[in-house]
């Protein structure tokens, strides 16, 4: 029996809550949401939805920011996710919502009432003018309009509706169109804390759409792995550059197994069992992060500078990393992984980045590091930033060319950048990265060594992203400290076992990831909820939702409901 690797695996359509969870205790927790969602999807709607898509946020056990310089992860899916309820709009609800019988029209609720009806629909745009008959001309891509400038709920759902639209339903005028839509959406993953609820909202948006439009019906239907590329695009619309480590996650996890996802020569995902006793807990440190819309001095920039740094890089070492067309030189955007792959003699085309195996690519990563510091750092003074002018008289371009390429795709704000500290943090978290995988994979060996490596691993990646990266928050600094303080606490059977604690996400507020004994994780939750000083005065169904263990569980699905 041939197995297929996790990414092209066909997308699970499940009948049960079972298969959606993983096990029947953990669907049990959550019967009543689903009850809720179909009972009141028919209430506005007035008919029965035909599908739940579900995705699940993720949290990222170490591996943060490199997957943008394609450099592998380590993520895993947790039992907090989005529901979308969905179904084509019956021809006769016309009378009752006039407004939205155009094709492909979409009415969306949501279950949270802070969040009104929204009511879209695509359009497309003929070349050649609106008088000319429509099967005389190539009909323009489908369009959404979606205001990054204040990005709102339904924005992540024309985001996921994006992708269907221009892969499936071609721009030709005798192609098929959508159909009308009615869809209600629910969720409990926290916005803006760090466990990927817009990738979660946008994965879940773009099955909702496949499923009600017949796709999974045909030889057309995506797999895990194209459902990532096409959701990667799509969050993308609403202004955030991700390198795919977030919908991976969201997409191809499988329940008891972490991921080590690579993205080169092409998306790998390999399920990593986790030793027994680990167990992973989330704390909200309760400062809002939202990535898109401060994207431009944080998330973007960081990676502008990343890809800058490569550049540099790239051009100090003398490595091929353009093409000729004509007379012409095809300048393209390199990776800090590419960088690497070429100085290594490992690159041979432009499909295939990869190094030759693990080992060499660990090799690589610790040349690197001396080499970085050689080229990037500047030649006098005691600052490692540098301006604007300084990075384009490095790189080997001309100005007009380099801000093209570098900043016209991205929107940045920034006078200096960090480029040597950013690439030493890649550099150094892919190591990380490796070595986690290492640890989770060794036969045999004690258990409690391998979770003392893998929890000092996990503090130095928090602590490189606090110094080298700067996307934490001092408030989730504090958060991480009380974390580690568990291992001063007399628990009844010693100390308390926590291993590490790090931010995860995207950082600048959001959550944070503990690695915790299993026996220990009650006392662990109670020692956080006390000490963290943010959490005072809150009621412990609040605190519930902020502090929580989380098994690594199942990746997206779409649940087809019966009658």
């Amino acid at each position: 029996m041939t197995v297929l690797p996790a990414a092209d695996t066909p997308i699970p359509i499940f009948t049960t809550l079972k298969e959606v969870y993983g096990s029947l205790a953990t669907a049990a927790k959550h019967v009543e949401r689903w009850d809720e969602l179909v009972r009141e999807f028919e209430t506005k709607f007035g008919h029965k939805p035909t599908y739940v898509a579900r995705a699940p946020g993720r949290v990222n056990l170490i591996g943060e920011h490199i997957d943008y310089a394609d450099f592998g992860v380590f993520p895993a899916a947790i039992e907090h996710d989005i529901l979308i309820a969905c179904a084509s709009r019956p021809a006769s609800t016309a009378a009752a919502h006039p407004e939205g019988h155009a094709p492909g029209s979409v009415v969306a609720e949501n279950l949270h009432t802070r969040y009104t009806r929204q009511v879209f629909w695509p359009t497309r745009r003929h070349t050649l003018g609106d008088d000319v008959p429509l099967d005389a001309v190539r009909v323009a891509p489908w369009h959404l309009d979606i205001d990054k400038s204040e990005l709102r709920w339904e924005s992540y759902v024309k985001a996921g509706y994006y992708g269907v639209l221009n892969h499936f339903f071609f721009p030709s005028s005798i192609s098929p169109v959508p159909v009308p839509v009615d869809i209600l959406v629910t969720g409990n993953v926290p916005p803006g804390s760090g466990l990927s609820s817009s990738a979660a909202m946008v994965v879940s948006s773009t099955l909702a759409f496949l499923a009600v439009n017949g796709i999974f019906d045909g030889e057309k239907a995506p797999t895990k792995g194209e459902l990532v590329n096409i959701a990667v695009e799509n969050e993308r619309r609403v202004g955030v550059n991700s390198g795919g480590m977030d919908q991976s996650a969201s997409v191809i996890a499988l329940p008891g197994s972490a991921l080590y996802v690579s993205f080169v020569p092409s998306l790998h995902a390999e399920p990593i069992v986790l030793p027994r006793d680990a167990v992973f807990v989330c704390a909200n440190s309760l400062i809002v992060s939202n990535k898109a819309e401060s994207a431009k001095h944080q998330y973007n920039l960081r990676v502008a500078e990343t890809l800058a740094a490569a550049r540099l890089l790239s051009h100090r070492l003398n490595l091929q990393v353009d093409s000729i067309d004509g007379e012409n030189m095809k300048r393209h955007l390199v990776t800090l992984r590419e960088v690497l792959a070429r100085k290594s003699g490992f690159y041979r085309d432009e499909q295939d980045a990869q190094l030759e195996d693990l080992v060499q690519l660990q090799k690589g990563l610790v040349d690197m590091l001396e080499i970085a510091m050689d080229y990037l750092l500047p030649e006098f003074g005691d600052r490692t930033d540098i301006s604007l002018d300084e990075m384009i008289g490095k790189s080997g371009m001309g100005e007009a060319e380099f801000r093209e390429l570098y900043l016209s795709g991205v929107d940045v704000e920034t006078t200096n950048f960090e480029l040597y500290l950013r690439a030493r943090h890649v550099f150094e978290e892919a190591l990380k990265v490796l070595k986690f995988r290492e640890v989770c994979l060794a036969g045999g060996g004690n258990e409690e060594s391998k979770l003392q490596t893998l929890g000092k691993l996990m503090n130095e990646s928090h602590d490189s992203c606090h110094r080298q990266f700067d996307c934490s928050h001092p408030k989730v600094n504090d958060l991480v400290r009380v974390a580690r303080s568990f291992g001063e606490v007399d628990t009844g059977r010693g100390k308390g076992r926590i291993y590490g604690s790090r931010m995860t996400g995207a950082g600048w507020g959001g959550c944070t990831v503990s690695l915790v004994h299993r026996d220990d994780v009650e006392a662990f939750i109670m020692h956080v909820k006390k000490k963290y000083a943010s959490y005072e005065g809150m009621s412990e169904d609040d605190l519930a939702s902020c502090v929580f263990a989380t098994e690594p569980g199942m990746g997206a699905c779409v649940f087809k409901l019966t009658d």
